[in-house]
């Protein structure tokens, strides 16, 4: 029966309305609509979608509650697992995760497990029905560094077992990329991350904003002087990656980290905030990533003529479909098989184009794409005038640097094992200071399974294998 009743669509913004604003472009299920969806499940006996989630959320249980009416219900089982619902719901790849994995989709369309679950997060937030509580301490405390996904998973799971949990951020707001990197558009913050951060620190975490790790305190003195038993570091990956071509200091050249911060963490797009950021008339975003689309869809609401340059086809996108199709939707041009070889600056040094060159594509990568492989002769310009990196992140050194036995992998990443754990003691880390930039859902499973790891090890003095310099 469930699988003959087609996948309920989620409203959204028109298209030519929502490029004019910021606002959210997907209003999401009412109670009807998300009934009716959660009555597609089939509740599988073996379910892959739960294997398929990085933080293992009980998704046929929770949508049974849905398709029951038990929406309190429904929150209780995702809150479980999961911190952060509502920014799950919004932002995770469901569709190569728990929908790719879902037996609906093998011939017909997967489950909505993605929006089911953000309507359980917001119908919980507007009713306070399901509501967190601090649990007895334990007597331990544990430093967490960085407020993002990773280091808000870590906390809660920790807190919830009586762990006495201090957050420290280097920004003034908490959220880590919640909150400077993922469009209003797509995350409201207010009416989003805001909460869901609020009902972390009602479990008893302390968030310390305006604190650099590094700086204003180090691994080394939380561990040896300001008595915690362990310390997470969850500081993601902020340090922007450029080509390396002529014309990239050029005027107008922005990283998509710096320019997705001054739009969300500072509010550019807002008239009434005085954020000095650049309103190019042409916009070129080079990348194909989710970043690069937040980025490009950032610069067309800003009244900016938008393109994407990407070196490889729309087939190797890595960009979510959803975001891909989006884009295009509002009007954002792709320009495939397209890689810059030169930024072009006139007389008073600010951009004025692009040259690019064009490409084709190869043999399979180590990645097995197919490699990109520049078409002899076929160089042409881009009248531009502005031009946004979105080639990707990297972490930080600065953490890395000043903590004493801390061992990096060859692309600046702390190396840890599955479980958190690095070469010093006492010290776990997860999320994109590990692996480079990823997901929000899969740094918050590092962070839950580094939670696991730092309370065996407080309890029983158990690190894990010491990691490989990779």
């Amino acid at each position: 029966m469930a699988a003959r009743i087609p996948r309920v669509p989620a409203r959204e913004q028109a298209p030519e309305v929502r490029a004019t604003n910021f606002d959210e472009v997907c209003y999401g299920y009412d109670v009807r609509e998300a009934m009716e969806e959660a009555s597609r499940c089939l509740h599988c006996r073996n379910p892959r979608c739960v294997a398929s989630c990085p933080v293992n959320v009980k998704i046929p249980q929770f949508i049974a509650c849905v398709a029951a009416g038990d929406f309190a219900g429904a929150a209780s089982v995702i809150a479980e697992d999961s911190s952060l619902p509502a920014v799950c719901g919004r932002v995770c790849p469901q569709e190569t995760q728990c929908e790719g994995s879902c037996v609906l989709g093998v011939r017909g369309e997967p489950v909505a497990i993605g929006y089911l679950e953000r309507f359980v997060a917001d119908w919980n937030r507007e009713n306070k029905a399901v509501r967190p509580s601090p649990a007895p301490s334990n007597g331990y405390k544990v430093a967490v560094i960085g407020s993002g996904p990773a280091g808000l998973a870590c906390a809660s799971d920790l807190a919830k077992m009586g762990y006495e949990v201090t957050v420290f951020e280097a920004l003034h707001k908490p959220g880590g990329v919640l909150e400077y990197g993922i469009p209003e558009f797509r995350l409201p913050k207010e009416k989003v991350v805001k909460p869901e951060i609020d009902d972390v620190r009602s479990l008893g975490v302390k968030i310390v904003t305006d604190v650099v790790a590094g700086r204003t305190v180090t691994v080394d003195s939380l561990l040896d002087t300001e008595g915690f038993s362990a310390v997470f570091i969850g500081s993601g990956a902020g340090l922007p990656r450029f080509m390396g071509i002529p014309g990239e200091n050029l005027n107008g050249v922005f990283s998509a980290n710096e320019f997705l911060t001054r739009n969300n963490l500072m509010k550019a797009y807002r008239d009434d905030y005085m954020t000095p950021v650049i309103r190019g008339h042409k916009v070129v975003v080079v990348g194909g990533g989710n970043v690069a689309m937040d980025a490009a869809r950032t610069a067309l609401r800003l009244g900016s003529d938008t393109a994407i340059v990407y070196r490889r086809t729309e087939n190797e996108l890595p960009a979510r479909r959803e975001e891909v199709h989006h884009a295009k939707d509002e009007g954002v041009e792709f320009r495939m098989l397209t890689n810059p070889v030169e930024i072009l600056g006139d007389e008073r040094g600010w951009v004025r184009g692009i040259r690019c060159i064009r490409m084709e594509l190869g043999e399979p990568d180590a990645s097995g794409r197919r490699s990109p492989v520049p078409v002899p002769g076929s160089e042409f310009e881009i009248e531009t005038d502005e031009v946004i990196m979105a080639l990707g992140t990297s972490p930080n050194p600065l953490i890395a640097g000043t903590t004493s036995g801390l061992e990096t992998t060859r692309r600046g990443c702390i190396a840890a094992d599955e479980n958190g754990a690095t070469s010093r003691p006492g010290v776990f880390a997860g999320g994109d200071a590990v692996t480079g930039a990823a997901t929000v859902i899969l740094a918050m499973g590092a962070g839950r399974r580094a939670a696991a790891a730092i309370d065996r090890y407080v309890r029983g003095g158990e690190q894990g294998g010491r990691p490989e310099n990779g």
